[in-house]
């Protein structure tokens, strides 16, 4: 082995110096390692590792450099097995060389600040799919960058990425991680995703990495059985080595137990959060980490997500942590000295479904108005935000399910009720308590499925442009951007009518009361006109319609009744002191506030 005299580097995989490189790796079962690169031609020489005692192995070599590939030779007996760097932030591929990289780039006078958690607004988005120059290529970074005006215009202001580690070939959602350091070499690898979060943060926008712990690969994977030992055929040191490998994904269930496994994990979501400064993470499928199988309970799990969580706001307090469990467990998101998982919010199953389910009916009569009211009052705790609510994410819009206008029309996608319903369900998604999300597309009614091999259709921005408005003018009031719906960024929500027979429910919203504040929200899940249908405000007095989701100037689809501004006369109504005539269309939703 070789000797080692020089004060050693902390950290793990290759670490570049002035001029050389040291390499350190975790492979406690080798009876020796080297590294092997294009700087000594792949023949280890001067290469030699040096075991720290610890399971760990160290050496420096000497010419190494930045844009070098590389890999480690371990031995174990009579297995000889070239590795990819576990900690590698770049590779050539998911089955080629780590490369050595140089993490110096010019992030400029960049110190974004994350909204006010009640203040944003999410949009989901596949980096492969979201915008491409070359229709058979995936695209990437530099190609998103080339859109980020359109969704400017839109009015978010949190973009969350599905994942972008590196993944077995060139076109996949991104849940089989195959290197969790590297960045995806498809869409342009590391430096190509430091521009990205650059011009994301100079127009405004958060960035929040979708990240896979619940399991590794399956394919593609160099961490399996990585220095040689396993147990029953399973997965070796990263992996559980008996029944609780088991996950719908394979036996590849990280063991959350073992101290350098909690550690690797660990320093991948510092990673996102300080390398690459990304403004939060979103964990795929929680109920995998914590529970084998829903049932059978992984405190080991639990405590690594504690202790992350705990990290991340202790570094970065604004950052956002967003659980997917879909389980409707408080815990995710009570804090640590509660017992809970100190999550920040989570997506929320109890609004998606039953809205998705009440969107989608064929019949009027089978619209249910309490279960609508249930989804709009629904909350984990105390706090309105630790939810987000959607009717479209990639779960909900692929496995078996469409789009939201698809359920409704499949064969006319851009028809009447494909346009109103899925409006009407956006109304609620930007008007109820809680973090609203929507998917790539959705504001333009992107149809069908979610398939990763299918870019969005750009020309429905153009065609149905009436729509993105539709979103874009409901985003601006639910950030309260003109200072007159302040009450939609606030906690409270009080139902104030739910009218099961005339399919009518209305919410009064509002964060300190008043006007500018007060909201008021109409939802009629009928087709059909209603006049002078009576609602309680309130206060009396001029109330201002600010939105109506069947203006024609949305669509020419839409019926356009033209309701109005009303004014409110005193006199209880829907246990509020005030009320007045207001005018519905079919799959209306309407937005009233008071000028301050």
């Amino acid at each position: 082995m070789k000797e080692v005299t020089v004060q050693k580097q902390s950290g793990m995989g290759a670490i570049p110096l002035e001029d050389r490189v040291a390499f350190r790796v975790w492979a406690p079962h080798a009876d020796a390692v080297s590294v092997i690169g294009s700087f000594n031609d792949w023949t280890g020489g001067g290469g030699e590792m040096e075991s720290e005692g610890n399971g760990s192995w160290y050496t420096e070599v000497e010419g190494a450099k930045g844009g070098d590939e590389y890999k480690f030779r371990i031995i174990n007996g009579d297995q000889t097995l070239d590795r990819i760097d576990p900690y590698a932030r770049q590779v050539t591929n998911s089955v080629g060389n780590g490369v050595i990289y140089d993490s110096e780039f010019d992030w400029g006078d960049d110190n974004f600040e994350m909204p006010p958690w009640n203040e944003i607004t999410i949009y989901e988005m596949h980096l492969g799919t979201f915008f491409r120059r070359d229709g058979d290529k995936p695209g990437g970074f530099d190609d998103a960058i080339e859109r980020l005006d359109h969704l400017r215009h839109l009015g978010v202001n949190v973009l969350q990425l599905m994942p972008t580690a590196e993944f077995a070939g060139d076109i996949s959602w991104g849940y089989n991680p195959a290197h969790l350091f590297a960045i995806e070499s498809a869409y342009g690898g590391p430096d190509a995703f430091k521009r990205f979060v650059k011009a994301a943060h100079e127009r405004g926008f958060a960035v929040i990495m979708d990240v896979v712990y619940n399991h590794f690969g399956p394919s593609d994977l160099d961490l399996w059985q990585f220095d040689g030992w396993s147990e029953n055929g399973k997965g070796g040191i990263y992996f559980y080595n008996d029944h609780r490998s088991s996950t719908p994904w394979g036996d590849t269930r990280p063991d959350y137990g073992r101290g350098e496994v909690r550690q690797f994990i660990h320093d991948n979501a510092m990673m996102w959060i300080e390398d690459f400064r990304v403004d939060g993470l979103r964990y795929d499928m929680t109920l995998y980490i914590r529970s084998i199988d829903g049932s059978a309970e992984l405190p080991d799990g639990w405590g690594l997500t504690q202790w992350i969580n705990r990290t991340i706001h202790e570094r970065k307090p604004s950052a956002l942590t967003i659980a997917e469990d879909l389980q409707n467990n408080d815990f995710l998101t009570k804090p640590e000295f509660e017992g809970g998982a100190g999550f920040s919010t989570q997506w929320d199953s109890e609004f998606v479904h039953p809205v998705r389910e009440v969107l989608t009916q064929i019949d009027d009569a089978h619209r249910s108005m309490p279960v609508v009211c249930g989804a709009i009052q629904h909350r984990y705790n105390v706090d309105a935000f630790e939810r987000v609510i959607y009717t479209e994410s990639h779960d909900e819009v692929a496995n078996g399910k469409a789009r939201v206008p698809a359920e409704i029309a499949p064969e006319d996608q851009e028809n009447y009720h494909a346009q109103k319903r899925s409006a009407l369900g956006a109304g609620l998604v930007f008007t109820v308590p809680g973090i609203p999300m929507v998917f790539q597309g959705q504001e333009f009614l992107e149809g069908d499925w979610f398939q990763d091999t299918e870019e969005l259709d750009w020309e429905k921005r153009d065609r149905l442009d009436g729509i993105v408005r539709l979103y874009a003018d409901l985003i601006r009031l639910r950030l309260n951007r003109e200072g007159m719906t302040a009450g939609l960024t606030g906690q409270s929500v009080q139902i104030t009518h739910c009218n099961d027979h005339d399919k009518v429910v209305a919410f009064l919203r509002s964060r300190d009361g008043g006007p500018g504040d007060d909201v008021i929200v109409v939802a009629h899940f009928a087709n059909c006109t209603r006049k002078n249908y009576q609602i309680g405000f309130p206060c009396e007095g001029r109330w201002k319609l600010r939105f109506s989701s069947d203006s024609s100037f949305y669509s020419p689809e839409f019926c356009d009744i033209e309701s109005s501004d009303c004014d409110a006369v005193a006199g209880e109504y829907d246990s509020l002191p005030a009320s007045s005539p207001v005018h519905l269309g079919p799959y209306d939703l309407l937005i009233y506030s008071q000028d301050r």
